[in-house]
């Protein structure tokens, strides 16, 4: 029996559940995926794996639905061997997708929630060693051979570098707190009951402006104007004052998008050193780091 197949039937067994009769696959990618269980008694349920570094997520599902934050629920979770097997309640089809307002409302929920313990932090000196430590990740990779033709990576990241203890000020200004993390519309279940939450893997403590710039994604080139209407909707409906304060003489949508791209461009180095080192995938990962890189000295004004 394959490792998901064994975490299955063993949550299964946990919930009180039957042995399953179908498995549809939601969807997958190398380092987790959501399966669609089917049981000869009962309600569908979800099946998620994960594997490291996501194996904590149901603790942040079980922590946020006692504060009564709409995410869905774990009805049995266990790790094995480095990955996470969760069984959880299946939410079915959204009724429509998630709007504006939609994200309005739940990033005020988050960000009003109590922080879950152990879960990282991203405080001012953690963003300001970012552009550090994406130049050793590359000095890692160049030393095995790989993304050896990147060297236009070197300047603006060091520029960044040279400023990043003046261009993080401000990490801690309110909204600060529980983070989602992957604050997007397909993350934002709305259902014929209300929304919920979804994906909460790689939730953090810190700066509550990279949950709303992540709402516009990363596929297209920062958008600092449809930031700004979201910050100023997010303020309207009762956010904090100081969420439209400026940060470092930069404009607060402007410098929540440039670290945003700074932390997903150390994410995408991560990956390619430790998580999924696969030279296969190089080329597509350096290019998706050279567009944030340089969208980041834009964005935080760096020479």
């Amino acid at each position: 029996m394959d490792t998901q197949s064994a975490l299955l039937a063993h949550l299964a067994d946990r919930a009180g559940r039957s042995v399953p009769v179908s498995r549809t696959l939601v969807r997958a990618w190398e380092m987790s995926g959501v399966q669609r269980i089917g049981f000869a008694h009962g309600p569908d349920l979800i099946f998620k794996w994960a594997r490291e570094p996501f194996t904590g997520e149901a603790d942040v599902l079980w922590n946020l639905l006692v504060q009564g934050v709409p995410v869905p629920e774990v009805f049995a979770s266990v790790v094995r061997d480095g990955v996470l097997g969760m069984l959880m309640e299946d939410l079915g089809e959204p009724v429509r997708s998630a709007t504006v307002e939609d994200a309005v409302t739940a990033a005020l929920r988050v960000h009003a929630a109590k922080p879950v313990d152990g879960l990282p932090v991203v405080d001012r000196a953690v963003l300001a060693a970012l552009p550090g430590r994406a130049l050793d990740r590359l000095a890692e990779l160049r030393a095995a051979g790989r993304w050896t033709d990147t060297g236009g990576l070197d300047d603006p990241l060091m520029a960044l570098a040279d400023h990043a203890d003046r261009l993080s000020a401000g990490a801690e200004l309110a909204p600060y707190g529980l983070c989602q993390s992957e604050f997007h519309p397909t993350s934002l279940h709305v259902g014929a009951d209300g929304w919920r939450l979804l994906d909460w893997a790689r939730a953090f403590v810190g700066p509550g402006l990279l949950d709303l710039a992540s709402w516009q994604g990363t596929q297209e080139a920062a958008d600092p104007a449809s930031l700004r209407r979201l910050i100023r909707d997010y303020v309207r409906a009762g956010g904090p004052v100081e969420t439209e304060r400026p940060r470092a003489g930069v404009l607060a949508e402007e410098w929540a998008l440039g670290w945003h791209r700074l932390w997903i461009t150390v994410w995408y180095l991560d990956q390619s050193v430790v998580w999924m080192p696969d030279p296969a995938r190089d080329v597509f990962a350096a290019s998706v780091v050279g567009r944030h890189v340089e969208e980041a000295r834009r964005l935080l004004w760096a020479p």
